[in-house]
């Protein structure tokens, strides 16, 4: 399977980025790093600076049509540059239209909101947006992992990088 991880051109959470892409890759699929910028992105490490990684398809020139699944790794200001991004918003959107997998952990539910997916979903994240996900129309629990297949596709949160593991593991059960 391909899938896709959406980041800004800088600000993701590295471990957020390189867990799940390990995961993916251990599970014999294709990670592909989509962002709105060629180039390289700059993840960090909390807030400071960590390593580059290279873009591997522009989100205006990507289609979701050719990916399996989408990965959304947070960070505070990643999924921030992203809602901004409207080219970003809709290619998230088409993933729940089309109803292939969606994953967001952390603070990435904020493009969610953007892309008016969470209505009547039930999910978890970085505990600051809960109001935001519960002002969007969705349902907030503070659990490791949720899974939430109330809608037109399956929706995998995670609260923060202490949940990778579980984030990882049931991202993986859910393609399979």
């Amino acid at each position: 399977m391909r899938i896709a991880f959406l980041t800004a051109p800088e600000g993701v959470e590295q471990v957020e980025l390189t867990e799940p892409w390990k995961a993916v890759k251990d599970a014999g699929h294709e990670p592909v790093l989509v962002s709105t910028k060629s180039g390289r992105i700059q993840a960090f490490d909390h807030l400071d600076k960590a390593d580059t990684f290279p873009v591997d398809a522009v989100v205006d020139e990507a289609s979701p049509d050719s990916f399996d699944a989408l990965v959304l790794p947070g960070g505070v200001a990643n999924p921030d540059f992203l809602r901004m991004d409207e080219k970003a918003v809709a290619f998230v959107g088409a993933f729940f239209e089309q109803g292939r997998p969606v994953a967001a952990i952390c603070h990435a539910p904020w493009t969610l909101v953007k892309a008016d997916v969470v209505r009547g979903r039930v999910l978890t994240s970085w505990p600051s947006l809960r109001t935001d996900i519960r002002n969007a129309g969705g349902i907030w629990v503070d659990e490791q992992v949720k899974v939430c297949d109330h809608g037109p596709n399956k929706l995998i949160t995670s609260r923060k990088p202490d949940d990778l593991k579980a984030f990882c593991e049931t991202f993986l059960d859910v393609l399979a």
